[in-house]
């Protein structure tokens, strides 16, 4: 019991629940966009009130394929979002970081280990004689 206590207690654990609910609490944030307002507006130009009455025939065959439309709209509407709210800004940072336009007190400190193997390799270079590498 103590181990599944650690186990269920460790951050990453907990990361990860927290991220699978505001995953869903997300999901349907962005189902009721797209059922409420997008799909009514792509509606209204096409001419369709409602996509999931979208149908064709094939010999005697029904084909219902407007739950795909609306599942289709919902995932590019999802994947639009992430990208611009999460993965162009980090991309964004990432570039600055990169190109030292984000000052050094505004970036985060380095992890312990980090630091410390920077230290003995700068005091390695020191001794060798020659400068330490540039990070």
């Amino acid at each position: 019991m103590k181990g599944f206590k650690e186990f269920i207690l460790r951050g990453n654990v907990v990361d990860l629940a927290i991220a699978v609910v505001v995953g869903t609490a997300f999901t349907a944030v962005v189902n009721a966009l797209v059922r409420d307002i997008l799909t009514p507006l792509i509606a209204a130009i096409a001419g369709k009130p409602n996509f999931a009455n979208l149908t064709f025939t094939i010999h005697h065959s029904t084909f219902h394929y407007g739950d795909l439309v609306n599942y289709v709209i919902t995932f590019l509407s999802v994947a639009a979002v992430l990208y611009f709210v999460v993965v162009l800004p980090l991309n964004k940072l990432n570039e600055r970081r990169a190109r030292g336009q984000i000052p050094e007190e505004e970036l985060p400190p380095p992890p312990e280990d980090v630091a410390l193997l920077t230290e003995i390799r700068d005091l390695l270079a020191r001794q060798a004689g020659s400068e330490p590498a540039a990070d």
